[in-house]
């Protein structure tokens, strides 16, 4: 027939599946760094949970086998001075004895 035509010669539509091709890839790539990053068990534990809603109180929470967040800083480090301290001096007060 006239004026009929492939779906698959059509440039347009090879493009498209150029462009969810590699979507695909990225999203692979994507879940698999997240499952990585995932994985250990949940903290509270479900027997913690359930522990805990009959009274109990913990002070910590077994590992979960993460280990440590890369994204936690230390609170308890004291931060450094940036740059030279300062040298100037400051008025020395005086209080009048009577």
């Amino acid at each position: 027939m006239i004026g009929e035509w492939n779906m698959a010669d059509d440039p347009s539509m090879e493009n498209a599946k150029k462009l969810l091709a590699e979507s695909k890839k990225v999203q692979e790539k994507t879940m698999g760094e997240y499952y990585q990053r995932m994985k250990g068990r949940p903290t509270p534990t479900q027997e913690e949970n359930d522990l805990s809603a009959l009274g109990a109180t913990f002070m910590e929470h077994e590992d979960d086998g993460s280990g440590p967040d890369p994204f936690q800083t230390k609170s308890l480090e004291a931060e450094k001075p940036h740059g030279k301290p300062a040298t100037y001096q400051t008025k020395a007060v005086h209080t009048k004895t009577e």
